[in-house]
């Protein structure tokens, strides 16, 4: 890590993606906000959004736009029903995918279930110098993520996107 992106403060906003969740039976949700707070992280907003693309797609353009944030987890809504607009909502936003970032999940996810993990389209990537991560619903998959990758590196990603 370049010696001064260690310095750097991170300030997310997450987008839980669900047709049927609310802030009280969030746990993926509510998991990262701890995850945050114990790296003290500062959380900026928490939003609950259906499988809406347009929704979806607003809250992501809305937080990139915001000067305040300089990053965003998105999680749910990357599977493979009808209603999992997620992935495919936002890898058009980005304007640069972290390619390794979605290999690695999958390949930590293995170790813990087998086949099933490439059932995953996890990914990252940026949009006008704001991180955005997209991560599974489950508790389980936000836990891997948020520790063994998102946490360990975001503000080396982030100071990277903000180098001149």
């Amino acid at each position: 890590m370049h010696p001064t992106h260690s310095q750097l403060s991170i300030r997310a906003a997450i987008l839980t993606v669900s047709d049927t969740r609310t802030k009280a039976d969030d746990h993926g949700g509510q998991r990262i906000q701890s995850l945050l707070q114990e790296a003290s992280f500062e959380l900026v907003d928490y939003q609950i959004s259906k499988d809406e693309p347009l929704e979806i797609s607003n809250h992501v353009q809305k937080w990139c736009a915001d000067s305040t944030i300089n990053t965003i987890i998105v999680t749910g809504g990357t599977g493979f029903t009808p209603r999992d607009q997620t992935y495919d909502t936002i890898l058009p936003l980005f304007e640069k995918e972290m390619m390794g970032f979605g290999e690695l999940f999958r390949t930590l996810s293995y170790e813990e279930i087998g086949p099933k993990a490439m059932f995953s389209r996890a990914t990252a990537g940026s949009r006008n110098k704001t991180a955005i991560y997209v991560l599974p619903g489950s508790t389980n998959a936000v836990t891997l993520a948020m520790t063994k990758l998102i946490l360990p590196t975001v503000q080396h990603f982030v100071g990277e996107l903000n180098r001149i």
